[in-house]
């Protein structure tokens, strides 16, 4: 009995230093700067530790990302990005633009790194979209400046869209009708389109990020917790800041739907439009549901979304009642599928820097009075910062 026991020992004592050697071995061939993931001590078979679902409360929301952290790369609309070696630079400059034809029929946007790319929408005095415009129809000004038109492009191009929602009290009773209309827009727009949802207050909360997911799209626009103020200009500069990181497309779009004037942002009014163009400039349609609002709030907050929409070159609605909403989505959904893509090189060189102005006019012997749409003005530094990220 002694000398079992004796064996018994010498063979637990042999085995543990076999796992201790093991253990070693494992660490000294972890990768530089990895770890073990671990929040704490292993919790024990059955516990709620163990299984993380088990002791989660479905009631209540996920926790989500918090866009009012400011990861924004441009710290102020006059920073600029500095440029590559020249060398570089002149390698990237002959990649050209092209819109090229995918094997699933889809038409993609080639975008040149040195080129400025407008997105135009041409109405006539009714405000009727003109479809049948051409290359010659069109003339560009920047800083007073005729410009060249190198690409012309008149096609149904995938499109990176965000949809920030006023997620305030005061929403509470229109929530129902803005989702469906939102969802409808989506259902109207591109097929290859992507989507984001931001649900704001005094935080604005990415609740689903792109995606063509009609499904994930609806579960995104129903985390919907009303209360806090309104911090507007706050949302569409994160929301500017994550089309600029993650958006795939060239051709990019805003939707804004709020009942009332910002109270609550860091940022200006003044700012956030310096922070949209200083990103590239995506297209900015808003709907300001302000028929129960206070007249004063009801003022500020119809020019703000005016000034957003104008100087982005898109479209501020403002309907009389909830009833009007769907359609309005419906017009915005042809709006971006029916709009004219225009293409020049400056001839100031983007190296200059400075906000360039941008006027565009479009004359048909079809039409007798054209009106255009597109945005005012853009920071080269846009420019630069493309051809940086090409080269890499």
């Amino acid at each position: 009995m002694r000398l079992m026991t004796f064996f018994r020992s010498r063979v637990l004592a042999a085995l543990g230093s076999a796992v201790l050697l093991l253990s070693l071995c494992a660490s000294a061939s972890m990768p530089a700067g990895a770890q073990a993931v671990q929040t704490g001590p292993p919790a024990p078979a059955g516990s709620q530790a163990a299984n993380p679902v088990a002791g989660r409360d479905f009631t209540q929301p996920e926790a989500q990302a918090n866009l009012q952290v400011d990861t924004d790369p441009v710290l102020s609309p006059d920073l600029e990005v500095n440029p590559k070696p020249a060398a570089q630079s002149a390698q990237a400059a002959d990649k050209g633009v092209e819109l090229q034809k995918q094997k699933n029929g889809v038409f993609t946007l080639q975008e040149d790194v040195n080129e400025v790319l407008l997105n135009c929408t041409v109405v006539d005095s009714k405000g009727v979209v003109a479809p049948d415009l051409s290359r010659n129809d069109f003339r560009v000004w920047e800083n007073g400046a005729p410009q060249k038109i190198d690409s012309f492009h008149h096609q149904d191009v995938p499109v990176s869209m965000g949809i920030i929602i006023d997620n305030s009290g005061s929403m509470r009773d229109k929530r129902a009708a803005v989702d469906a209309a939102a969802l409808d827009l989506v259902r109207a727009s591109n097929p290859q389109d992507r989507a984001f949802v931001v649900n704001f207050s005094d935080r604005a909360y990415l609740d689903q990020g792109l995606t063509s997911n009609i499904a994930a799209l609806q579960r995104g626009l129903a985390r919907f917790t009303p209360g806090g103020t309104t911090a507007l200009y706050d949302a569409v500069a994160a929301s500017a800041t994550e089309l600029a990181n993650h958006a795939k497309q060239p051709k990019q779009v805003l939707l804004i739907i709020t009942d009332g004037a910002d109270n609550a942002s860091r940022l200006t009014l003044e700012q956030t439009i310096g922070r949209v163009q200083s990103l590239g400039g995506p297209v900015v349609y808003s709907i300001g549901l302000l028929f129960d609002t206070n007249k004063s709030e009801a003022q500020r907050a119809r020019s703000d979304l005016q000034m957003l929409s104008d100087q982005t070159g898109g479209v501020a609605y403002f309907p009389d009642s909830l009833q009007s909403v769907a359609q309005i989505a419906a017009n915005i959904a042809h709006d971006i599928r029916d709009q004219y893509t225009i293409g020049y090189h400056p001839t100031r060189p983007v190296t200059l820097g400075g906000y360039r102005t941008v006027h565009v006019e479009a004359n048909a012997p079809s039409h007798r009075k054209l009106i255009v749409r597109t945005r005012r003005g853009y920071y080269p530094s846009v420019v630069q910062k493309q051809t940086a990220d090409a080269e890499q």
